[in-house]
């Protein structure tokens, strides 16, 4: 192999599971799960999925998914199971897709390591495709091509995921900072403020840093899904 060159590992969902009593990809599935929901990514390594499932060895995993990336792929796919999908599309195409957006969020927020894999990772589990069937149901029926829902779909799921990650990392900084406290963030945020006051060009943001407030997270997300519902509806005959 060439220097900077890659294996390339075939799909997990081409791979069939060995057939082997005692472990199966189901429970090193749960198993990793559990550890990323604990410690993060960072966290996650064979090495600790294996001390989760008892006496069995990194290798012992690898038997059943082939590989680190096959392992994320169950993982995402299993975690999409976990949201409420309708056998068919419901009378109103907004409420549809507001639920499962929403459905979406709360599953993320269980699973904050969800969003940042995502996006690294082909949506070709079962239960990701039925979740993205059954968005391209309901715009189709709509009145979109095939083509104008995967990108209606898409625009919808950036913002699904898009906040996730943000609000995971923000949480995160937070913390790292010890911001989470709410005697430290308010003296951030009276530092701020008078960097602010003292350029003397910013009179819109001294005035917020005076007295900040806003939306709650949850109502930003839903503020934001409003729009881009708004403008896919704008987009559909």
């Amino acid at each position: 192999m060439g220097e900077g060159e890659t294996t390339a590992f075939p799909l997990i969902w081409t791979q069939p599971p060995p057939r082997r009593r005692g472990l199966d990809r189901e429970k090193i599935v749960a198993a990793a799960i559990r550890v990323a929901d604990e410690a993060g990514l960072d966290g996650l390594t064979m090495k600790a999925v294996a001390a989760g499932l008892g006496p069995y060895s990194p290798m012992a995993l690898y038997r059943h998914v082939h590989s680190k990336e096959g392992l994320f792929d169950l993982m995402l796919d299993a975690a999409t199971a976990e949201i409420p999908l309708p056998g068919e599309p419901g009378g109103d195409w907004r409420d549809d897709l507001r639920t499962l957006a929403l459905e979406t969020r709360r599953m993320t927020a269980r699973h904050p390591w969800f969003a940042v894999l995502v996006h690294a990772r082909p949506p070709a589990g079962p239960h990701m495709m039925r979740r993205l069937e059954f968005m391209l149901t309901v715009l189709v029926r709509q009145g979109a091509t095939v083509g104008e829902a995967m990108t209606y779909a898409a625009l919808i799921d950036r913002h699904v995921f898009g906040s996730a990650l943000q609000e995971s990392e923000e949480a995160r900084q937070e913390r790292r900072h010890g911001l989470d406290d709410d005697a430290r963030l308010y003296a951030a945020i009276a530092a701020l403020r008078e960097l602010a006051a003292a350029d003397g060009r910013l009179p819109h943001l001294t005035e917020w840093l005076t007295h900040p407030a806003g939306p709650t997270p949850e109502e930003r997300f839903a503020i934001g899904l409003d729009f881009v519902l708004d403008g896919i509806a704008g987009r559909l005959p």
